[in-house]
């Protein structure tokens, strides 16, 4: 594996396939009213969005873990776009594996 290939594959973030979806970890990953607000934000309709762009009242590494906690439960994709980190929802693959629990989870106040 050449120099090049190494670097790009330390920085692939692990994500559930969409069939590996469950429902458990996604309504623990909503529960939590800080990753419940990026996922509004990413809802609205901002789309992709470096986590460095969300107003969070939280430290780094904080935000770090929240945003690794919708990742791996599926809620979120994440990737590198130079030094950033992007993040957007996965609405299409949590409709199709449960469906409309993220419109009512949202639709909720």
């Amino acid at each position: 594996m050449s120099k090049a290939s190494q670097v790009g594959a330390g920085r692939r973030l692990h994500h559930p396939d969409r069939d590996e979806i469950r429902l458990e970890p996604v309504l623990s990953a909503l529960a939590d009213p800080i990753r419940l607000r990026i996922v509004r934000t990413l809802a609205r309709g901002h789309g992709d969005m470096s986590c460095v762009a969300f107003d969070l009242p939280v430290s780094k590494s904080t935000s770090t873990h929240h945003f690794r906690v919708l990742r791996e439960a599926g809620v979120i994709h994440q990737y590198y776009e130079g030094t950033s980190r992007m993040s957007r929802l996965r609405e299409e693959d949590l409709e199709a594996r449960m469906p409309g629990l993220l419109a009512a989870i949202l639709g909720a106040s």
